[in-house]
């Protein structure tokens, strides 16, 4: 396949547009990064690599951090997270209230923020320094030091997460959170301000793409059925409300976050990581979804 060839297609047919979406502005140090940056790195099972544009400029990874917590979790805790969170697709926004009233505060699934949040109390309880071993598990992931919290992001998220303050206690209140709210939250808002680029995420979600093993080293991290349990997630509920159109068109498990990006698996052949800042009313990328669906069918190849 010449990955490089259909990368060069898709820089020619996608041209970012300010008309496209809109940069996330509910967390303001968001709203502040360039709409029109673009790029995309692909990461191959054979150890080769392709890539355009913005592909090595770090951005916020958001939501898609939710992925590393959740395999953080279910290493440490197995099947005892699943009676605090279920696996199902939401149908509603990201930080909805609605489900969690009606669910009696058990939140849909790990992706969404609540359940996340979720995630985030748990790692609380089993780890001494949830943030510097989340640090640790994504450098060990990609092969690299440099990945650090992107302290403003974080501050802009404290200051302004409302709703997440709201979700928290409104589980707290239904006896579904175990440590302090302040304490969880400030641990999940450094969870979402991770920075990375294009590169490190790509290379850090072959794992999820070869079998729970390092992309360079082989090393087995995680089993094959924690992956096969993540993937399946990411597939249904990787894009919130949007996660059936994701599948529908691109047909790859995969994670978006409001600051842009899209991580996207294909089992045996890939992970490939899209950036592109202008979001969709789901709040996902707008060009990223556009140009992955291109990608799959350039390739010729999903998972289905």
């Amino acid at each position: 396949m010449d990955y490089q060839a259909i990368l060069d297609r898709l820089q020619k047919d996608f041209i970012p547009d300010t008309a496209m979406g809109n940069v996330a502005s509910y967390i303001p140090e968001l709203s502040k990064v360039d709409p029109l940056k673009f790029g995309i790195y692909l990461y191959a099972h054979d150890g080769s690599s392709y890539e355009f544009g913005d592909s090595q400029e770090k951005f916020s990874i958001q939501s898609i951090s939710k992925v590393f917590t959740l395999t953080i979790a279910k290493e440490l805790l197995g099947k005892e997270l699943w009676k605090r969170v279920n696996v199902e697709p939401s149908g509603t926004a990201f930080n909805s209230l609605t489900e969690l009233e009606r669910e009696k505060g058990i939140p849909r699934n790990p992706f969404i923020n609540a359940g996340s949040i979720v995630v985030a109390d748990a790692l609380l309880t089993v780890l001494d320094n949830p943030k510097k071993d989340l640090l640790k598990f994504v450098r060990k992931l990609c092969g690299s030091e440099d990945i650090h919290f992107d302290e403003s992001v974080a501050r802009s998220e404290k200051k302004h997460g409302y709703r997440n303050k709201a979700l928290v206690n409104y589980m707290k209140s239904l006896g579904n959170i175990t440590n302090d709210t302040e304490d969880i939250l400030d641990f999940y808002f450094y969870q979402c301000s991770l920075a990375m680029t294009c590169d490190q995420l790509s290379k850090a979600f072959m794992l999820y793409a070869n079998e729970g093993k390092h992309f360079r080293s082989q090393e087995q991290v995680i089993d094959p059925q924690s992956v096969k349990r993540i993937n399946a997630i990411m597939q249904t509920c990787g894009f919130y409300d949007e996660a059936g159109e994701f599948s529908y068109r691109v047909g790859l498990p995969g994670k978006s976050g409001v600051g842009g990006g899209i991580v996207a698996v294909h089992p045996q052949h890939y992970s490939v990581t899209v950036w592109s800042p202008m979001l969709n009313d789901k709040g996902n990328s707008a060009l990223g979804m556009k140009v992955l669906e291109d990608l799959t069918t350039l390739t010729g190849l999903s998972i289905f």
